[in-house]
């Protein structure tokens, strides 16, 4: 649940697309506050309370991949990318800098406002996550502890593998982790790009937690990018 209290920072240069994505904000209650420029954004970071942060990438002055880098020098705080550029390695490029999701033009006041909840979500779990032993979405578990996985409260078999991988993504909830972060966190980072491992290891997770392994509930495939756990 979000309270609607968190301010959140539309970093766009084009008034049309501001001005929409200021609209859809205010008749669902969020504060926000605005910026047409990356270094204006970084003022308006370092001497005001936001919460989340939605951002052009094509900003006037310099690349909004940079400012991405820049916060996650110091902050924690959800980002959200909605740019034109569609291409996946520019997704990719923008979440493996920091970003957590990314929202493509045009898109619809209903889909930004859902991208923002579960980002919200995922900002008030970071805080907990350290205190949390057990972990959940939906029916599945795992209990950091015990190192038991659950699903409708029974337990699993997985290999260590999978136990790594499925910790992943339920320490972050919601939020689109790509291959290469995937590889790096499971396998080291001197492992490549060879994701047929990746592939291979996520089918073997999924035949254990998916209902249709070949429909996932769970860990849903974000082509061209990576994966996601849903938030539920």
């Amino acid at each position: 649940m979000t309270s609607k209290n968190e301010t959140i920072l539309v970093v766009e240069d084009d008034t049309q697309i501001r001005n929409f994505i200021c609209y859809a904000l205010k008749q669902e209650g969020f504060p926000y506050t605005t910026a047409s420029t990356a270094q204006n954004a970084l003022s308006i970071l370092v001497s005001h309370q936001i919460d989340l942060m939605l951002l052009d990438l094509g900003l006037p002055d310099f690349d909004g991949m940079e400012v991405i880098k820049k916060v996650r020098e110091w902050s924690e705080m959800p980002i959200i990318v909605v740019s034109a550029r569609d291409q996946d390695k520019e997704k990719a490029a923008a979440l493996d800098s920091g970003a957590d999701d990314y929202l493509t033009k045009p898109f619809s006041a209903t889909e930004l406002m859902a991208r923002i909840r579960v980002a919200l979500r995922h900002l008030y779990k970071i805080g907990v996550t350290k205190a949390q032993t057990v972990l959940s979405v939906g029916g599945l578990s795992i209990d950091l502890e015990k190192r038991i996985v659950s699903l409708e409260g029974a337990q699993l078999h997985v290999t260590p593998l999978e136990y790594h991988l499925l910790t992943l993504f339920l320490k972050n909830p919601g939020k689109v982790l790509t291959t290469q972060y995937i590889l790096k966190e499971i396998y080291g980072v001197g492992y490549g790009t060879d994701t047929q491992a990746l592939r291979a290891l996520m089918a073997g997770l999924r035949r254990k937690i998916e209902p249709t392994p070949a429909k996932p509930r769970y860990i849903l495939t974000e082509i061209g990018v990576g994966y996601r756990l849903v938030d539920e």
